[in-house]
């Protein structure tokens, strides 16, 4: 069982490059399913969530091949739905995608309820609908999702979601694109990872038209093609680094960004009194001076991402005066306060909302990543601290965030994986929730 230990106190320089969007990629991943012939992905992050998609495809009949570091090539002529291995699907939030390509490449799917990080409900109402609207008949029983199409197959319709959903509306996409007819998506999400699946799906054939607006079109076609395809850079793993400079304090060139996606993040945080400079794949982000105070609410893009909330919660427990952050997504991903408050931060939280106290400085003590982002924060505020953090439970962190002790290492963190013997009486496979 790994966990990370920080001496913290140290400011960061130097240089950081992002990887492939965690986010894009396990919706992509899923997508090539539907390529009829060799599909070539490049930029894949090497993360926990990616291996185990490929490992599902693998075990499903798909030839998966490395070339290298980043890119994969995956063939999948041969692939089989009866072999969807539901013990890996049931570990990972987005096994969900392959319902929407299942049912565009087989016409039926079978796959197990999203599991991932527990910080909140995780309902799937929304996909059921999109679904439903295309023509499948789907059915939740016994922890399962199962969705058929009829005879004819699906048939576009015209779904207006009931609440913006990124994960809806790109499943929706997914089994669209081989649909007959056109499918409209009305108050669909606009995040950059949406776009880059609808590109690489148009990049292998298909005909996907509004993506980062409210309203998407997909023409159906027979099939998709083979193609090779780049996944955009990482937009949470950016700002996770630009707030642990904010945190610790010192300089830092972040590279392979896309500055615009990071509108969001840098605006929030130039309010708080860091200094960041954009260039045309890159950003500079500078903390010399003291952290003035600022209120935070999480939208839908192009609002501030909840996937940065607690990561920015942690820097503003070190800002000047009272802060206020709102979560205005997911319930429950308060849970990380409880470990900040052993470092010494002062919240409260009623709700949705959170009121913090900035205090002047956090003390190391050991902590838990209770989620993936949860564990982002703690890692931060363990490097801003005085003293040494230990932080377990990093398996959740290792789901997205790839390479992290090697790049905070460089930029000048003190930070290790300390790797112990699991306890003989627990088993090794990560908890399913």
């Amino acid at each position: 069982m790994d966990k990370y230990v920080i001496n913290g106190g140290r400011k960061l320089y130097g240089e950081v490059e992002i990887s492939g969007a965690k986010n894009a990629a396990v919706a992509i991943i899923p997508a090539a399913l539907m390529v009829d012939g060799v599909c070539r992905i490049e930029n894949i992050p090497q993360i926990s969530d990616t291996d185990m998609l490929l490992t599902i495809l693998s075990e499903m009949g798909a030839k998966v091949r490395m070339l290298n570091r980043t890119t994969v090539e995956i063939d999948c002529t041969s692939v089989r739905k009866d072999g969807a291995p539901f013990e890996l699907m049931r570990k990972i939030r987005a096994s969900y995608y392959l319902i929407g390509a299942m049912l565009g490449r087989f016409g039926s799917a079978k796959t197990t309820m999203p599991g991932g990080c527990n910080f909140g409900v995780r309902p799937i109402d929304q996909h059921i609908k999109g679904m439903t609207a295309l023509g499948a008949h789907v059915e939740v029983k016994g922890g399962f999702v199962c969705a058929d199409c009829p005879e004819q197959g699906l048939t576009g319709a015209k779904i207006y979601l009931d609440k913006v959903s990124v994960g809806a509306t790109m499943n929706i996409m997914l089994a669209a694109t081989t649909a007959k007819g056109k499918t409209t998506i009305e108050n669909a999400a606009r995040e950059p990872h949406i776009v880059d699946l609808a590109n690489f799906l148009n990049s292998m054939g298909a005909d996907v038209r509004g993506a980062g607006t409210d309203t998407i079109k997909i023409y159906g076609v027979p099939k998709l093609k083979s193609g090779s395809y780049s996944i955009i850079p990482d937009q949470i793993e950016a700002g996770t680094y630009m707030a642990a400079v904010a945190a610790a304090g010192g300089e830092v060139t972040i590279k392979n960004v896309i500055p615009k996606h990071l509108d969001c993040i840098s605006a929030k945080l130039r309010e708080m009194g860091v200094e960041i400079e954009e260039y045309a794949d890159s950003v500079v982000v500078r903390r010399n001076g003291k952290l003035q105070r600022a209120n935070v609410k999480t939208q839908p893009y192009p609002g501030f991402p909840t996937d940065m909330q607690p990561q920015i919660s942690t820097v503003l427990c070190m800002a000047e005066g009272t802060s206020v952050v709102t979560e205005g997504v997911w319930d429950n991903r308060y849970k990380y306060i409880s470990e900040l408050k052993k470092m010494g931060a002062e919240v409260q939280v009623d709700g949705k909302t959170a009121v913090i106290e900035g205090v002047p400085m956090l003390t190391g003590a050991p902590v838990v990543a209770c989620d993936l982002r949860a564990g982002a924060a703690v890692v931060i505020a363990g490097l801003a601290a005085s003293g040494t953090t230990v932080v377990e439970d990093v398996v959740y962190i290792e789901r997205g965030y790839e390479n992290l002790v090697g790049k905070l290492t460089a930029i000048g963190a003190d930070i290790v994986c300390v790797s112990e013997p699991d306890d003989p009486g627990i088993s090794d496979t990560p908890a399913i929730v």
